[in-house]
């Protein structure tokens, strides 16, 4: 299990060139005008983690396996794609089916590539693209929730529920907020927010594309992005695309020396998994043997038998115990033999909620 991000933005902001560089493909077209990227293009990325390495060195592991994550390029929206304009009912269907979204906003300034709106304004141009999906959501909700509370009156305690809870959305939309400020008392309404597939019901993590001399530490215009993120309660990460897009064109020996000499300690594109972890409450199991180490991806909070679900159904299905040692201590003792001789290695039954960095053997029966 990975996660799906959309990228969107505004045309000429680098989401293609982005793009680019963390799938380390040149799928998307990167050009200096509007709509170069029509169908969105769709790269897996692996999900580096330094951990993975260690265990599979310590188990003699033939190979090692990442988790994965999804980036999709989608095509620049513009002022008026709520209704159509540059086909953005087409873009608007695929940030529907992303888990989040990864809005990259133009932090530099360069004459040599035009801004759809005329000057460099990273908050306009974010207020312009969250205006668009605010306006598709609300035209969606002032439809849907009359209906819900029709029902809901003649005794549907669903249809009920789900007014009362799209209601408030509604309010947020209609007083110019993202319908992700929705409040929601427990799981059950945080479910029905999620069916609903809002637009602006989606975590935002905002990727701030600056001049290479600002990859260290962002510049005036980064600074008010990050400001904004932390009034809404999303995430910011400063990047580079230009940068990242030299980093994947080295050989890998020399990309730690290339990324010193501009005073960063990693790449973009761990800025921008980190943060998206971060943002979706996400974190990394790992199964561990001969054949293969590999690391998995599940929701924090889920419990063994749904993250046993996630290698294999079956697994889920018939599980019968997660057989578990901590990642420092799988290390510290030496792999699994250590740790069950030191009393380290745990049987965990079906209400065990899994923590980051486990290292999980299932036992199941079907």
């Amino acid at each position: 299990m990975g996660f799906r991000c959309g990228i969107v933005g505004l045309p000429n902001v680098g989401k293609s060139t982005l793009f680019n560089a963390l799938t380390e493909t040149a799928a998307a077209q990167a050009a200096n005008y509007p709509f170069c990227t029509i169908e969105p293009n769709v790269g897996q990325v692996a999900v580096p983690d330094p951990r993975i390495t260690k265990l599979a060195a310590i188990a003699n592991s033939a190979k090692t396996i990442e988790t994965q994550l999804g980036f999709v390029d989608i095509a620049g929206l513009v002022r008026g794609a709520s209704k159509g304009e540059g086909l953005g009912n087409q873009f608007l269907g695929n940030i529907r089916e992303v888990d989040a979204i990864v809005h990259v906003l133009r932090c530099f300034e360069d004459g040599d590539v035009t801004h759809v709106e005329g000057k460099v304004d990273p908050i306009a141009d974010a207020e312009t693209v969250e205006t668009e999906l605010m306006l598709a959501d609300l035209e969606s909700l002032e439809k849907r929730v009359p209906n819900l509370a029709k029902k809901g009156q003649q005794g549907d305690k669903d249809a009920k529920a789900a007014a009362v809870v799209l209601g408030r959305a509604l309010d947020l939309l209609r007083d110019g907020k993202p319908a992700r400020l929705t409040s929601v008392g427990d799981e059950e309404e945080r479910r029905i927010l999620e069916q609903a597939q809002l637009l602006t019901g989606k975590p935002v993590l905002y990727v701030c594309n600056v001049d290479e001399s600002d990859a260290a530490n962002g510049n005036a215009l980064s600074a008010r992005v990050f400001e904004k993120a932390a009034a809404e309660g999303a995430q910011a990460v400063v990047v580079s695309a230009a940068i990242e897009a030299e980093i994947v064109t080295l050989d890998p020996a020399d990309r730690a020396e290339f990324l010193s000499d501009l005073g960063l300690e990693e790449t973009g594109l761990a800025r921008v998994i980190r943060a998206g972890y971060a943002l979706l409450d996400l974190i990394t199991f790992f199964t561990v043997g001969p054949k293969e180490a590999r690391a998995w991806t599940v929701f924090k909070g889920a419990r063994a038998p749904e993250a046993a679900g996630v290698i294999h159904s079956d697994f889920e299905r018939g599980f019968i115990r997660a057989e578990t040692i901590a990642y420092d201590d799988y290390v510290a003792l030496g792999g699994e033999t250590g740790a069950r001789d030191a009393g380290k290695l745990r049987s965990e039954g079906k209400d065990y909620v899994v923590a980051d960095g486990d290292v999980l053997l299932f036992r199941f029966n079907v």
